[in-house]
């Protein structure tokens, strides 16, 4: 009888358990960060919000603050925004002011200002220029942040530019010539002039990280994770799986076999 009282209140305390943490991440929202400083060195990487500012609102300002928190090394020291003329401005990006020369887009859209607000999903780019004399710094982007495919398929990206036209609308136009670079490594693929290219992922690293260089203009590092599923998994993922199943059958009978001798 003992037994199983413990064993009751064993399987009552993991339930609770399970139903807080499903109630905690079921609240939290979490968004997308990359961050270039010339190099790409935040590539959308996962941030969990919360309103560090404490303006009663989720902003690009908490998720910026947060991901240099969470991934730069010096922390939140560098990070800075101020209010401006402009409304709250970026003063500092992974540890520059870079003179004042910093940007940012949100879903690859210039937004207003950093008290503009976020939601679960949105990707925050900001960066800091390369070009301080002319700022011909471009933003660029691939029509998918994410992707996943089998080792061997052909991966098919297009890459563009947010400008704006004679009036400051806004606009998007193909980049053509621009060279792919794979997990920091210039390739042979080259986008056509419609801003395509078909890239084959033979020999790709599971988690790779796609971006692109030009020689003819300067730009803000596109971003693309692809996660590569290969075909012939090792053996040691294999028989390592199988090792882990043949132990937690293993504990499982020998749970049952001490209950039911405990029982009589």
């Amino acid at each position: 009888m003992k037994t199983k009282k413990l064993l009751a209140l064993f399987l009552t305390l993991a339930l609770s358990l399970s139903f807080f943490a499903l109630t905690v991440f079921a609240d939290s929202e979490t968004v997308y960060v990359s961050i270039s400083d010339g190099t790409l060195q935040l590539a959308y990487a996962a941030v969990p919000l919360s309103d560090t500012d404490g303006d009663g609102t989720l902003t690009i300002n908490d998720a910026l603050y947060r991901a240099h928190e969470l991934y730069f090394e010096g922390g939140v020291d560098g990070y800075g925004s101020a209010s401006t003329d402009y409304g709250l401005s970026l003063t500092k990006l992974w540890g520059d002011d870079n003179g004042g020369s910093l940007g940012y887009y949100l879903n690859n859209a210039s937004a207003l200002s950093l008290a503009d607000p976020v939601k679960d999903g949105d990707h925050i780019y900001a960066y800091a220029y390369s070009d301080l004399v002319a700022w011909s710094d471009t933003y660029s982007y691939f029509n998918v942040n994410t992707a996943t495919v089998n080792e061997g398929e052909e991966l098919k990206l297009t890459l563009s530019a947010a400008g704006f036209d004679e009036n400051w609308a806004p606009i998007t136009k193909p980049i053509e010539g621009a060279k792919i670079v794979v997990n920091g490594k210039e390739t042979s693929y080259v986008t056509d002039a419609n801003g395509n290219v078909a890239i084959k992922t033979n020999g790709f690293a599971q988690h790779t990280t796609i971006t692109a260089v030009s020689d003819s203009m300067t730009l803000v590092p596109p971003v693309c994770l692809v996660t590569v599923n290969s075909v012939n998994p090792p053996t040691g993922d294999i028989t390592a799986f199988v090792i882990l199943f043949a132990s937690l059958a293993f504990a499982t009978l020998a749970t049952a076999i001490f209950v039911r001798k405990n029982e009589n």
